[in-house]
């Protein structure tokens, strides 16, 4: 949608009532980010300057530019220490955090000079994409220095300055011409007398040494240099008002390329969600249907093999066929349970503790399982993950590490969920060979956990023990 698209709201509709922006659950779950207008400019008053608006349009654009001055040698003093921090305190790396959160403060001037524009300039503009929070030293440290809204904020600062100076000076100049000249013919006899060229006596405003304004014809002549000025006042202000409205516009929002990847991160949260969804509706299929089908087969099977093998004159070589069909069907019940567990473990149904305690009694190395979940639950998505990334883990302590136990701890802390999983194995893992000690698994691991925007982390020295930790949010979406 364009800066100019109007809005039958008006300014004080609902797209300007947000503090944030037209549509401030814009990037909550579940919301249409990629519908949401990055700014939205109200239907302003337009025409004459005695049409109904125009001058109350004019003069809160005045005060907007009047304003902007006022905060405009602020914003460009901080736009300066934000460039030139990083670099004076780059040699000492931590002093580079402080350069960073001067960087993300951008974000809150930007936040101002966005209400500014809500309020005064009609324009409401969406807050740009939240802040991600990264695991790590240097990627948080990334993540502040390198925050683009931050920056985009600390440049408005700096361009505003001159903007503002001009968008201000200039049209004042031509409001006080205006109120002079329209005001002159009052206010002129209190000037004091001054003497022209030829040693008369006049009293008004002079132009060189011989021009006065003092006569009935100039004083009209002045007055209607005065309405000019006016009306040049006003589209100047209506000028500069909306070129600051053009670069609020460009720097303050969120860019599309942002709103691109939040659309397809939602998308991507919704096709996990989706998939869970079905996968849990397939199991269930096969084990109210399916399973439940194949287990009285196998029963009427057993029947009839019973019931043939105690009648007189039964062919041994019949009673075989059943007895082998009857197995076959055992062994086959055995594997659709297990091919059903792999789709979606029975067990999550009662939650991800009593899931992990179950995979960890059928583990064949001792296994200790601590899950503190108290502060949240995670969505179901998110717990088959973590349970397909338990099991996986699992699998390689028991087929390569050689450990004699392992320990594994679940909790929700700040809003994500950690899984760590230790062993006392030989060590020696890495993330570009095949498994968490030799053995194959971690690669697609860690591909399973970034579907969700989740971290897989693997600490593993040569002679052991080897700690898996993978980060998890909450929610896909």
């Amino acid at each position: 949608m364009s800066a100019t698209q109007p809005a039958p709201a008006g300014p004080a509709g609902p797209a300007a009532a947000h503090p944030g922006g037209p549509h401030p659950a814009a990037y909550a779950p579940g919301s249409p980010v990629a519908t949401v207008p990055v700014h939205l400019t109200a239907d302003l008053p337009r025409g004459a300057i005695w049409a109904p608006g125009v001058m109350g349009r004019a003069w809160r654009e005045y005060g907007y530019l009047f304003l902007a001055l006022l905060i405009a040698p602020f914003a460009f003093a901080y736009a300066v220490v934000a460039v030139v921090l990083p670099p004076s305190v780059a040699i000492t790396v931590v002093g580079l955090f402080v350069a960073g959160w001067v960087v993300v403060g951008g974000r809150m001037w930007a936040a101002l000079y966005r209400g500014m524009a809500r309020g005064m300039l009609g324009t409401s503009i969406a807050a740009p994409m939240p802040r991600r929070r990264r695991r790590g030293f240097w990627r948080r440290l990334g993540v502040l220095l390198g925050d683009a809204p931050g920056w985009r904020g600390v440049a408005f600062g700096a361009l505003s300055l001159p903007l503002a100076i001009v968008g201000f000076v200039v049209p004042t100049t031509f409001l006080a011409v205006a109120l002079g000249g329209t005001t002159h013919w009052f206010w002129y006899r209190w000037l004091p007398l001054q003497e022209a060229s030829d040693g008369t006596l006049h009293r008004g405003a002079s132009f060189g040494t011989d021009y006065f304004i003092d006569t009935p014809p100039r004083q009209w002549i002045l007055i209607a240099v005065g309405l000019l000025a006016f009306l040049a006042w006003h589209r100047l202000t209506l000028g500069f008002a909306h070129l600051f409205r053009l670069l609020s516009t460009s720097l303050l929002g969120p860019t599309a390329s942002s709103l691109r990847v939040a659309h397809l991160e939602q998308t991507r949260g919704t096709a996990v969600t989706d998939a869970d969804t079905r996968l849990r509706r397939i199991e269930r299929d096969l084990h109210d249907g399916t399973q439940a089908r194949l287990v009285a087969v196998a029963m009427q099977i057993g029947d009839a093999r019973d019931r043939l093998a105690h009648e007189p004159g039964a062919d041994p070589a019949t009673v075989g066929l059943l007895d082998e069909a009857h197995g076959a069907l055992k062994d086959t019940l055995t594997e659709l349970r297990e091919i059903a567990r792999g789709i979606h473990p029975p067990a999550l149904d009662n939650g991800l503790a009593v899931a992990l305690e179950t995979l960890a009694a059928r583990s064949p190395v001792p296994v200790t399982v601590d899950v503190d979940l108290a502060a949240a639950r995670p969505a179901p998505e998110v717990e088959t993950i973590a349970y397909f990334a338990v099991a996986e883990l699992l699998t390689n302590v028991v087929r390569h590490s050689g450990a004699t136990g392992a320990y594994v701890r679940v909790e929700a802390d700040g809003g994500a969920l950690w899984l760590r999983v230790r062993d006392d194995g030989r060590g020696g893992a890495r993330l570009g060979l095949p498994g968490a000690s030799g053995g194959s698994g971690l690669a697609g691991l860690a591909d399973r956990v970034a579907t969700v925007d989740g971290e897989l982390d693997v600490d593993s020295p040569v002679g052991g023990p080897t700690v898996v930790t993978v980060h998890l949010p909450l929610s896909a979406r």
